[in-house]
């Protein structure tokens, strides 16, 4: 009963192999994916000590690794072969071939650096190249297949920062801003003051400003009427802005600020941040604006 209730009690992460599939759980499996292997016995006080802490390092390692157990009472030819002495006994194998390992109950402390080293042997299983195709494809103008491949990363890894900030911005290219603030809200505590976060919220905030924004061709002829007129400007901006011409948008809201930058409690400061945050960092527009801007600060 006590070797039913093992394999009744396992996660997902976690099989009983035998014999007869060692072979395809083990050493095929760990071409693709890192995969411990934990020999042990129903009567091993050791082993039941030692086997739920290893399934609960390799459960929070979510998918990153693998394991698998080996009874050895019922699979002698296995533990030989592997040359298993004493038992609980360990082993990690990558593309293979086993490449770490260790004997007796370890505390969990060690257990997550065991298994957080193995995970480290596989990276982050393409996960970055996913990102990098939604990201392309979002630049092409395919947001729908953007958006699914982003959610897609975020089935794999619930805390990806890259996927959630591009899951939001592909809503908002398709014109879902409702949705795109609701995936916004759910985005875990962990990451929500992540860069790539903080930019689809700054993209949320610039899209809602560009709904109400007044017609452009009105805005630019009272700004010239009267360049005083700072909500004209800082409107003129948002026109701007919504109409895609970020840099001149960025140019107004610069003037605005040289002209007073106390202005409506520093508004202009502000909506220059909120758009440089929407943009990459690397964004010569960006890296322009803050740089000009930085010398209007502390000139």
């Amino acid at each position: 009963m006590i070797g039913t209730e093992a394999k009744t009690t396992h996660s997902e992460l976690v099989k009983d192999v035998d014999e007869t599939t060692f072979m395809a759980e083990v050493v095929d499996k760990s071409m693709t994916i890192p995969v411990i292997v934990d020999f042990w016995a129903p009567w091993c006080g050791p082993c039941r000590q030692l086997g739920p802490a290893l399934e609960a390092a390799v459960e929070a390692a979510k998918g990153k690794v693998v394991m698998v157990k080996v009874n050895v009472d019922e699979n002698q030819m296995i533990a030989g072969q592997m040359r298993v002495q004493s038992i609980p006994t360990v082993y990690a194998f990558w593309q293979g071939q086993p490449v770490d390992g260790f004997q007796g109950a370890l505390p969990a402390s060690q257990l997550k650096t065991f298994v957080d080293k193995l995970a480290a042997l596989a990276g982050d299983g393409g996960l970055a190249d996913a990102v990098a195709a939604a990201e392309e494809m979002l630049t092409e103008g395919a947001a729908v297949d953007a958006a699914e491949t982003f959610a897609a990363i975020l089935g794999e890894d619930a805390e990806n920062a890259e996927a959630y900030g591009g899951l939001i911005r592909a809503h908002l290219a398709l014109g879902n801003l409702e949705q795109a603030e609701q995936f916004l809200a759910a985005v875990p505590a962990k990451i929500a003051t992540a860069a790539p976060v903080e930019a689809a919220r700054a993209q949320i905030a610039l899209a809602k400003q560009a709904a109400k924004a007044g017609p452009l061709d009105a805005l630019k002829a009272k700004v010239e009427a009267d360049p005083a007129d700072h909500q004209a400007r800082f409107d003129y901006a948002t026109a701007l802005h919504a109409a895609g011409d970020v840099e001149a948008a960025i140019e107004q809201l610069l003037e605005l600020f040289r002209r007073d930058r106390e202005w409506n409690e520093g508004a202009a400061k502000t909506q220059l941040f909120t758009i440089f945050d929407a943009l990459k960092p690397t964004d010569p527009i960006a890296v322009k604006g803050r740089r000009r801007l930085s010398s209007m600060i502390f000139a």
